[in-house]
């Protein structure tokens, strides 16, 4: 009898430790569903355990709110748990938990190892936000937020008072396609990196026909005047206009395909649409998939009639009983029912079946249009001279 009696309350204990588990599990989920969707942009990853007849809570987020809702909901479940979630950045960054890329193009992986998918790339003097380290590999969010993890040597790791000095100091932007700063005032000297558009560095002072200028890991290099232009001054002009995102875009004709690509490097095609944004001063988000959801839908129920140059394009699969929309790909419209995206390379392709540029698979594939440069500062589109990252206010 003690022995049956023994198996029931171990049994009752047990079914009732699960059912918490499992209640536990679905306010997670909750939770994980209101503030972080989408896990290239937020960490939430918790888990509930049954160790030694205690519950606890693993994992870790870089959400602090989101976890004090989770642990306010228990609470009031009245649901006795042990608290071993991380919050992000780790605490064994210190106070260094900023950076700034440190390579004219920083490439940005899926894991913390090389061989790892390229998941995205960040320019030279872009400030990141430091998550946590692991195997000589840095877990950092871009200015799009976008979460990935960069080797060592790309970053610099700096504190809020280095964050403050960077931003605070005058600064410059490369603007020309390809190119390199130099140890002198003379192309002939040795070089010290080459840069891109869009690289940032800070500006020391000019020398003849040179800029000297300053790079996060504080090595000096001078850059020919004529390549480059003031921050602020650059700022002022870079306006998404119709005109200026159809010429941006054009410059990058030809340039390659590159999976996780968003320099003049190589791109892939919302590493493209992106890009062509940020030129004119736009932070557009990361993936053809999140790019869909910002802005203003544009009426193409009936065509494209309604389309204006700088729409962004999206292209995929469309809903059905069986499966969800799949936005695949991206490019922007240019007028005469004619779009340029990069897909193998940077090219145009029309929707008029007459034209020799005409896709069939395009027209097939569309999905819908969004207008960006209506919705600056407002429908998830945000300006960089208004961005967090650009002011420092992290």
């Amino acid at each position: 009898k003690w022995l049956l009696l023994i198996i029931l309350v171990i049994t009752t204990f047990v079914t009732a430790q699960n059912s918490k588990m499992k209640s536990l599990n679905i306010i997670i989920n909750e939770v994980k569903d209101k503030y972080a969707p989408d896990k290239r942009t937020a960490i939430f990853d918790i888990a509930v355990n049954l160790e030694k007849k205690n519950l606890i809570l693993i994992g870790e987020t870089n959400i602090p709110e989101a976890k004090e809702e989770l642990m306010e909901i228990i609470k009031t479940q009245k649901i006795k748990i042990k608290d071993e979630i991380h919050n992000l950045p780790a605490e064994e960054l210190g106070d260094q938990i900023f950076g700034i890329v440190n390579l004219s193009v920083a490439n940005l992986r899926s894991e913390p190892k090389h061989p790892a998918e390229l998941a995205t790339q960040a320019l030279l003097g872009t400030i990141v936000k430091i998550l946590k380290y692991q195997n000589g590999f840095y877990q950092i969010q871009t200015p799009d937020e976008y979460i990935s993890w960069v080797d060592d040597d790309g970053i610099v790791l700096i504190d809020r008072e280095q964050l403050n000095d960077w931003v605070s100091n005058p600064k410059i932007i490369y603007l020309k396609d390809f190119g390199f700063a130099y140890s002198a005032p003379d192309e002939n000297s040795q070089r010290v990196s080459d840069l891109v558009i869009g690289d940032i560095l800070i500006n020391i002072g000019e020398h003849d026909n040179f800029i000297k200028v300053q790079y996060p890991d504080k090595r000096i290099a001078y850059v020919k005047k004529d390549e480059a232009e003031l921050v602020e001054n650059w700022l002022q002009k870079a306006k998404p206009t119709q005109e200026n995102i159809v010429e941006t875009a054009k410059s990058f004709m030809g340039i390659p395909y590159m999976w996780g690509g968003t320099s003049a490097k190589g791109m892939d095609c919302s590493g493209f649409t992106k890009t062509v944004y940020f030129l004119n001063g736009v932070i557009l988000d990361r993936d053809a998939s999140q790019q869909v959801n910002k802005g203003i839908l544009v009426d193409t129920e009936n065509g494209f009639d309604s389309l204006q140059n700088g729409d962004l394009l999206f292209f995929g699969f469309k809903e059905t009983e069986k499966s969800k929309e799949s936005i695949t790909h991206v490019g922007i419209y240019i007028g005469g029912l004619e779009f340029i995206h990069e897909a193998g390379l940077v090219k145009i392709n029309s929707f008029d079946k007459s034209k020799d540029n005409f896709s069939k698979f395009r027209l097939n594939h569309f999905i819908r249009a969004k207008r960006i440069i209506t919705s600056l500062n407002k429908n998830g589109v945000v300006m960089i001279k208004n961005s967090k990252y650009y002011n420092g206010d992290l």
